[in-house]
């Protein structure tokens, strides 16, 4: 293995595992597996790139840290050359949170400072300029991102906001130096480090960008940011001859159907809002599934009982519903109600035949994957930008396409269908 990924949480693995087989042009990426969590077992020596997908981005920042060291530590095992640390491209963190923490245990583990830190991705409308993360044409504290109901962004400074969580000074690399090409990049992380500054904020507005910001991190041992940071780095071992450049290559899957949909991102309602105009759709009753009497039995009977209509069952609210849910219960409560809820749900669908499967929120991937450990999960073609179809190996073969909450266009629901089944 060349390339090792930890990404703090299943959608954001997917995303980067994506990012790394498709390459720069699409076909010339690297072998690329998503494993579910640190495997016991030795990676297979035909695997290039090796994304550890750990549901660690709203836990603790100790116990965040403390998985992410072993992730570390088995990625290191398999030969690793460079390891990326992945976080979301809208930097879901509080002031509290775990990016600041886990990136700087990586780095002094790894011995290195001037680190790359970088969510942009143009692909997706997350960009980095001087210093402040933009969502579209939005500053990152007025795009919706400050309502998330688990790790709110209200400050669009990420250098400023990172700095509360580090023991360290943060550094910052602006536009003009990073149009000055890689060599600019590299010295200017040098310069960084030297003055003891462990993570350096990167700007970036396009693709070019962030393949000159890959170019400056050949040869080093750390990178952070989101999956965007990745578009260049599997050039530079394909170059250098380390890597066949053969890219993803996992066929689809076709079978029965259903979607899980727990975010409550504004992508999310709109996708929710236009797959249920023609396809049967059922609203979970948030306060049931708390109180006890909305089951995972309840909901995967109707998405079974609409099997061949590509059957969808949400969560998802408004920020104003969100919020009085959590006064109501407890952010905590509610949040580990439908983790269970989705995770039962999958788990019966699949025993019962579901073969194609769609789940919308990270961390309601994170939970129905966790739930359902299909082991690791091979990359197949994109649906939309930052989401790939992965399939699962075994008897009972499953394919999923896990969506981050914010990601994919209006139609994705049915889009993703379609092409999990290789159409």
């Amino acid at each position: 293995m060349l390339l090792g990924v930890i990404a703090d949480d299943f959608t954001g693995a997917s995303d980067i595992a994506n990012t790394l087989a498709k390459g720069l042009t699409g076909g010339d990426g690297l072998r690329t597996v998503q494993y579910l969590g640190i495997p016991k077992v030795a990676a297979d020596p035909a695997v290039e790139a090796g994304v550890i997908a750990l549901k660690s981005r709203s836990i603790a920042a100790a116990l965040a840290v403390e998985q992410s060291l072993a992730a570390l530590r088995w990625l290191l095992d398999q030969g690793c050359r460079q390891l990326v640390f992945k976080y979301c491209s809208t930097f879901d963190s509080t002031p509290a949170g775990n990016i600041g923490p886990v990136a700087e245990a990586l780095a002094e583990a790894l011995g290195v400072r001037g680190v790359i830190a970088c969510p942009a991705f143009p692909g997706a409308g997350r960009t980095v300029y001087q210093g402040h993360l933009f969502v579209k044409d939005r500053l990152l504290d007025e795009s919706g991102l400050e309502n998330h109901p688990l790790n709110p962004m209200t400050d669009a400074d990420i250098r400023r906001w990172l700095r509360l969580q580090t023991q360290t000074e943060v550094g910052h690399i602006d536009m003009a130096t990073v149009q000055r090409g890689p060599a600019a990049i590299e010295a200017a992380l040098r310069e960084n480090g030297a003055k003891g500054r462990t993570l350096v904020i990167v700007d970036a507005i396009t693709d070019g960008d962030l393949t000159a910001i890959g170019r400056a991190a050949a040869g080093h041992p750390l990178v952070t940011g989101g999956s965007g940071i990745a578009i260049g780095l599997a050039a530079n071992f394909i170059e250098s001859g380390l890597a066949s450049g053969t890219g993803a290559n996992a066929a689809g899957l076709d079978g029965p159907e259903a979607i899980l949909a727990g975010s409550c991102s504004g992508a999310t309602r709109q996708q929710v809002e236009i797959h249920r105009r023609d396809h049967p759709t059922l609203a979970i009753d948030v306060a049931g599934v708390v109180a006890g009497t909305v089951r995972a039995t309840d909901v995967a009977s109707f998405l079974l009982a609409n099997g061949g209509r590509a059957p969808l069952a949400y969560s998802s609210g408004t920020p104003e519903e969100v919020e009085a849910l959590q006064a109501r219960f407890g952010r905590e409560r509610v949040a580990a109600a439908l983790d269970a809820l989705f995770a039962e749900t999958a788990c019966m669908l699949v025993a019962a035949g579901i073969r194609r499967l769609v789940v919308a929120g990270g961390e309601t991937s994170g939970a129905v994957v966790s739930a359902l450990d299909l082991g690791a999960l091979a990359i197949g073609a994109e649906i939309d930008p930052g989401v790939p179809v992965l399939l699962s190996a075994g008897e009972r073969p499953v394919a999923l396409a896990l969506k981050s909450g914010n990601f994919g266009a209006p139609d994705f629901f049915a889009k993703a269908l379609e092409r999990l089944a290789g159409r």
